[in-house]
């Protein structure tokens, strides 16, 4: 279900004006962070021999331009399942990235799936047409230019390596599955469309010879203090079992930290710096 064969070369020149999705390029300097949601789709990696790559590639690349994931899916190649969750994402207005399902194989549905969940027919892609062209010549015919069958209306997303673009459509932006494709493409949507935010920061102590359940009320009232921070606990098993308790958010947690634990003194609970 994967894309045609990829041979390395170089970005278009004209690439960036390869969006149309009518979305302003965004200017130096720190944005909103944001919130996106990650679909994988093939059979091959639900229930076949591939394991998922993109979730940890996609919250490095998110993570360093002070961005996240709010979810992620591993979806079938199944045109009614794909359907329905893409038309459920898109209403919920969260940006997304969905990878896999965009070539020409007869169990490459992704093109179709996304445009029904919009509610939007297929057209060739003038644009999308002339690069496969150029890339595969006569050869494109008759399967290789079944990839420009675009939803109507979506923008394109370059690809730097075989020259068959992604496209978006309704906030989604939708790549092929190889890792090799997909991740420079979605660097390149996320520079040129939603820049960086401030970095997410994360401190934690290491709480020791207590049960989880014990810190609650501690969580309780740091929780409702904070309010702009996320308290987290996370238990370790093994050895040297132990709770993970802190912070994540943006800006300083210094002032967060130093009332947990000044909490966890109060009440007696042995804790360590996190070790690394």
């Amino acid at each position: 279900m994967q894309e045609g064969p990829g041979v390395a070369a170089q970005p278009r020149p004209d690439a960036p004006a390869q969006i149309s999705d009518r979305r302003e390029v965004k200017q130096p300097g720190l944005q909103a962070p944001l919130a996106f949601g990650l679909i994988v789709i093939g059979d091959e990696v639900l229930n076949g021999p591939r394991t998922d790559s993109h979730l940890a590639a996609f919250k490095e690349r998110l993570g360093v331009r002070g961005h996240g994931l709010a979810w992620h899916w591993i979806l079938p190649d199944d045109p009614p399942v794909l359907t329905s969750h893409l038309r459920f994402s898109m209403e919920r207005g969260d940006p997304v990235f969905v990878c896999g399902g965009i070539g020409a194989t007869p169990d490459d549905h992704t093109r179709a799936c996304a445009a029904a969940a919009a509610g939007l027919g297929l057209e060739r892609h003038p644009q999308a047409r002339s690069l496969i062209e150029g890339r595969f010549g006569e050869s494109a015919y008759p399967h290789r230019i079944l990839m420009a069958d675009l939803p109507a209306g979506c923008g394109l997303i370059p690809n730097p390596v075989n020259q068959i673009p992604g496209f978006s459509l309704r906030g989604h932006w939708f790549l092929p599955g190889f890792p090799q494709m997909a991740w420079p493409m979605a660097e390149w949507v996320l520079d040129q469309t939603y820049g960086r935010a401030e970095p997410l920061a994360e401190e934690a102590l290491e709480v020791l010879n207590v049960p989880e359940s014990r810190l609650v009320p501690i969580m309780q009232e740091l929780g409702a203090r904070f309010p702009k921070l996320k308290l987290f606990s996370l238990p370790h098993l093994g050895e040297e079992p132990h709770v993970l308790l802190g912070f994540r958010g943006r800006g300083a947690l210094g002032e967060a930290m130093e009332a947990l634990r000044e909490a966890l003194d109060a009440a007696s609970m042995p804790f360590r710096d996190r070790s690394e």
